[in-house]
């Protein structure tokens, strides 16, 4: 796993969930008295057929065949085994659905918050950060006191493959660092065993916030202002993406400041932005509402003869 860290570069929970897999590999192959060395196609197909009657989504399956490609890659370099038994499957088709986000007034209606004592203040900063930059909920909680530049109004990020970038804050994600820092100072100096001096987001033992830590803040945050959607972390990341785009923004600068590798999956907020525009349609438009029983008057006898402009 130490390869997967240190040469690939991949995260905590691909590293965590490539772990998984192989090891259910190899407990399928203890099962079946197979070796893991010049493993035989028909095994293979056995696996992958296990797998599927298990229920994994194509999703899952795909990463497991991911892992294992990628296992027998580095058994190759380090084993000096002949054969990768994974490298002529193929990965299944999936659908790649739309991502949700927020309209702008829906965004407006999480921020505004009260930030009376330190804590308020910390989530509506926490809330902010991840609208004004689009960082995924891993890099916002592993920003440190040294990643920031509010001078220039900017911060840097450590995303997927250990790859940096620089973001940008708004003017309220400023205004709320101003007052945030010297509060930090003093939460930090109160702190009992001592806290994270590097970290920027603290939680209340003054140690670094973590992914899952903002997750339930969210998740009380739209509970209180009766938000009727699923929201995320990732949901502003999303919502960040499709609003810059929706402003004039060109693809590719939204595909650095999101830190995608590809511009195909950037690709994706152009779909979305269509979407957006369908639910805003379907929301005003007095007709829209009953446009099933439109398109069944429209097709009925009588219709079409008139040539429309």
């Amino acid at each position: 796993m130490k390869y997967l860290q240190h040469v690939r570069h991949l995260s905590a929970n691909t590293i965590a969930a490539y772990r998984r897999d192989i090891q259910s590999f190899r407990e399928y192959l203890g099962r079946r008295g197979l070796p893991e060395a010049e493993l035989p196609d028909s095994a293979v197909r056995a696996f992958v057929a296990e797998c599927s009657r298990k229920g994994l989504s194509p999703r899952s399956l795909n990463r497991v065949l991911s892992a294992l490609r990628g296992y027998y890659r580095f058994r190759q370099k380090v084993a000096h085994d002949t054969a990768n038994p994974f490298r002529n499957v193929r990965s299944l088709r999936t659908d790649k659905p739309l991502p949700s986000f927020l309209f702008e007034d829906e965004i407006a209606e999480l921020l505004d918050r009260d930030s009376a004592d330190f804590w308020q203040l910390r989530d509506r900063l926490i809330l902010e950060l991840l609208y004004s930059t689009g960082c995924r909920v891993s890099e916002l909680t592993a920003i440190e006191l040294a990643d920031l530049a509010p001078k220039d109004g900017c911060l840097r990020v450590l995303g997927k493959g250990g790859k940096e970038r620089l973001v940008f804050l708004g003017p309220q994600a400023r205004e709320l660092l101003r007052e945030y820092l010297p509060r930090r100072k003093a939460v930090l100096a109160q702190a009992r065993r001592g806290g994270d001096e590097r970290a920027l987001l603290l939680n209340r033992r003054g140690g670094r916030l973590t992914p899952r830590g903002v997750q339930e803040l969210l998740k009380r945050v739209v509970r209180e202002a009766a938000v009727d959607k699923p929201v995320s972390p990732h949901t502003f990341r999303h919502s960040f993406a499709t609003h810059i785009l929706n402003r004039g923004a060109d693809i590719r600068v939204v595909q650095e400041l999101l830190g995608h590798a590809s511009l195909s999956t950037t690709q994706v907020y152009t779909h979305l932005d269509v979407e957006g525009l369908r639910r805003v349609y379907e929301k005003a438009h007095p007709h829209a509402r009953s446009s099933g029983a439109g398109r069944s008057q429209a097709d009925g006898p009588g219709n079409g003869k008139e040539s429309g402009g």
